[in-house]
């Protein structure tokens, strides 16, 4: 039976992900093909772990001052939800200066802060314009859209505008304005080893899907019905000239580009790196064990190279209404053996100062418990506390916009001066555009590009947070 030349690419193709395999296509997304060099060759990558459904922060960074823990446990206590202040892992921010604990699954990162390798972010969110308790109830200023749904957050930290809808992530934009680092090398800068996300879309670029570990790199992209059979080689000969027809026609040269791309990086992926550093084998340590895969096949392939990377890893599972103590501690495991194993493989890479791993999550949770006993757990929030780490972190510390009460980390009181109502969801005093601009600076993004990969940032006082050196 005779078939279309659309139906033949369609079927010959069918094993290549779109999503995996899209650098985008001419005016709706091809790399500019005039990009060069702008920066010495000095690699550096950013690696986001979303932490996706909403983690409780008042359970993963705690007050130990007496009076900040009298605070907390008297909101948590009764309903079992509050952890033992003997039970939690002590660190001492010396910004603040009084002593905090971290949640007692967090052993890794608390290793990792004593190295002065791991900074913490304190009350982050959604903002369109910063904003007080007062003007938060007397609607004064505007106030991120669809705010404490899940959808809309998740959507507005990954693109960091909470004015409207975004079309694109703030990942995807960044890669659009720092391409010229990788001079014409057509690999995708971003690359997603937790599916399509729109924090990994730009207008200019589109990411690379993988699958995580312990699929090898070999195995993502793998060409089937292209063997070494002679029918196989006239299959492949056949779409290779197909490719050279009607390229005149931009939509059918854009669809032969993006499957050229999806061969070469096939073909790039041709090898499976091995890693002496030993990961966990959960959903966060497979990702991230695949992550560190790409980039020591960066440093190893000819073909690659790149200047610079960005990684977008998930783990599911935050959205705690009930249940909270034991799965939120199963979680934060997994995040503190996940991350940990990681900077390791950076140290054996000989990249831990080029490469900045931090989090993001929906929001954060209401400090009053949702339920009692057994089933205990939180409510949405909205500010967060957030890990970044890596050897070019200012690590050891606390850093944010101070609030009402003149630090960083909010007061842990009902209705009192940082909640938005009377449930302990803590209004943002610094905002995910700041967050994310302290690493995009880092990374290179100029200071002209800024205002294009973040609109809002203009509404806030500064662009750095300070935590990155």
């Amino acid at each position: 039976m005779k078939r279309s030349r659309r139906a033949f690419l369609r079927q010959s193709c069918g094993a290549l992900s779109a999503a995996a395999v899209a650098a985008g296509v001419r005016r709706f997304g091809l790399i500019n093909a005039l990009a060069q060099r702008s920066a010495p060759a000095d690699y550096r990558a950013l690696v986001c772990v979303f932490l996706n459904g909403g983690n409780d922060c008042n359970n993963t960074v705690v007050p130990l001052d007496p009076a900040g823990y009298q605070a907390y446990s008297s909101a948590r206590s009764a309903s079992g939800l509050a952890i033992a202040q003997g039970s939690l892992l002590p660190i001492m921010p010396p910004s603040i200066g009084t002593a905090f604990g971290l949640h007692p699954s967090l052993t890794e990162l608390q290793t990792l802060w004593s190295q002065q390798k791991l900074a913490i972010a304190c009350n982050v969110g959604p903002l369109v314009h910063p904003m007080t308790r007062d003007q938060y109830r007397n609607n004064s200023v505007p106030k991120p859209y669809q705010l404490f749904s899940h959808s809309d957050q998740v959507a507005q930290w990954q693109t960091s505008v909470s004015n409207t809808r975004a079309q694109t992530g703030w990942g995807g934009r960044l890669a659009d304005r720092t391409i010229g680092f990788n001079g014409g090398v057509a690999f995708p800068m971003v690359t997603s080893v937790a599916g399509s996300n729109i924090f990994n879309s730009g207008l200019n670029t589109r990411p690379l899907v993988i699958a995580a570990a312990p699929t090898g790199l070999n195995q993502v992209l793998s060409l089937n019905g292209f063997g070494g059979s002679a029918e196989e080689v006239a299959r492949r000969n056949s779409m290779t000239h197909l490719r050279t027809i009607d390229r005149t026609n931009m939509l059918v040269a854009a669809a032969s580009d993006t499957t050229q791309q999806a061969i070469d990086i096939s073909q790039t992926f041709s090898a499976d790196p091995t890693l002496a550093t030993v990961f966990p084998t959960t959903t966060l340590g497979n990702q991230l064990k695949q992550v560190a895969k790409v980039m020591k096949l960066n440093q190893t392939s000819p073909q690659l190279s790149l200047e610079r990377q960005i990684f977008f890893c998930s783990l599911g599972g935050f959205d705690t209404h009930q249940d909270q103590p034991a799965s939120q501690a199963s979680l934060l495991a997994q995040v503190s053996q996940a991350m940990k194993a990681f900077y390791d493989a950076t140290i054996e890479l000989g990249i831990e100062s080029k490469v900045t791993t931090f989090t993001l999550s929906d929001f954060g949770r209401t400090l009053q418990p949702s339920g009692s006993g057994a089933s205990v757990g939180t409510d949405h929030g909205w500010g967060n506390h957030l890990f970044v780490m890596g050897g070019a972190v200012r690590g050891g510390d606390f850093y944010g916009t101070p609030g009402p009460n003149g630090t960083v980390f909010p007061t842990l009181q009902m209705a009192g001066p940082c909640d938005t109502d009377s449930r302990g969801r803590w209004i943002p005093t610094a905002s995910v555009e700041q967050y994310a601009a302290t690493l995009a600076l880092w990374y290179g993004l100029s200071q002209s590009d800024l205002s294009v990969v973040f609109p809002l940032i203009g509404n806030f006082a500064t662009s750095s947070l300070g935590f990155m050196m």
